[in-house]
């Protein structure tokens, strides 16, 4: 007699997957920046004592007629006085530095990532001999 096998097996393959991380790094431009000079006009006003000089003649026209009244004439002649002459001098009000500085920091990224097991859920009282040749 012969024994017949009972080829009712079905084999499968199940591809198990895994997450990984890859990290991938983009130069990006975050900010323009254009530096330069602004000039502002301000109105400061200064208050400046100045000296002057003149001739006066008085000139008294005496009326012996009229009495003891006078009449007085007078004449301003300038002969000289202070001139003003505004200086305006350039002075370093600040030494402004611009340059560039690349620094590297280092960051920690926490992501979470899958990874797929297999599982056997058994119905019954089965034994089941797990060989770790892996």
């Amino acid at each position: 007699m012969t024994e017949k096998k009972n080829d009712h097996r079905e084999d499968k393959t199940l591809q198990l997957h895994k997450e990984e991380l890859q990290v991938n790094k983009k130069w990006v431009k975050t900010a323009d920046v254009r530096v330069y000079k602004k000039t502002y006009t301000v109105e400061k006003q200064i208050v400046v004592p100045i000296i002057r000089e003149e001739l006066i003649i008085e000139k008294k026209i005496l009326n012996p007629e009229s009495g003891p009244t006078t009449q007085i004439e007078t004449t301003h002649i300038p002969l000289s006085e202070d001139h003003i002459e505004v200086i305006l001098n350039q002075t370093i009000l600040n030494d402004v530095e611009i340059f560039r500085n690349q620094y590297e920091e280092i960051i920690q990224i926490n992501e979470n990532v899958k990874e797929e097991k297999v599982q056997i859920d058994t119905i019954g009282d089965v034994k089941v001999v797990v060989d770790d040749k892996l």
